[in-house]
């Protein structure tokens, strides 16, 4: 398993952006797969960046990664609170629909093949499954 950390600050999502671009290049995964990724870790570590650590530059946000030729693993932890991810409002319900919160962890369980919080909810691993051809 492979670890990275970087500071509380949004400037850092370029560093994500890159590890992202860099393992698209190593393992050849399809632009589906790309896309998904993208999206699901730097909402994960934004969340953890805005929501967990408060924008503290002085918390670090976690982020370890690790893949095998059939699947892809990223954890992304804050030190933060948490929060209980079953209280998430569903931002596709009408009430919720004009909010501008909520859609990250929608859009991680919609593109991740697994999103398991822990007990406390300050950390988030997320699962990608694919075949290389």
């Amino acid at each position: 398993m492979k670890k990275i950390e970087i500071p509380s600050s949004i400037e850092n999502l370029t560093i994500i952006e890159k590890l992202v671009d860099e393992l698209a290049v190593s393992i050849k995964f399809d632009s589906d797969l790309y896309a998904n990724l993208l999206v699901c870790i730097t909402e994960a570590v934004k969340n953890s960046i805005v929501h967990g650590n408060n924008y503290d530059i002085s918390k670090n946000v976690t982020i370890e990664y690790s893949f095998t030729e059939h699947m892809i693993s990223f954890i992304i932890k804050d030190f933060g609170a948490g929060f209980d991810h079953y209280q998430v409002a569903d931002p596709t319900l009408p009430d919720n629909i004009e909010k501008e919160s909520g859609r990250g962890i929608f859009l991680m369980n919609c593109l991740a093949d697994q999103v398991i919080y822990n007990d406390k909810g300050n950390e988030v691993n997320l699962k990608f499954y694919f075949k290389i051809e």
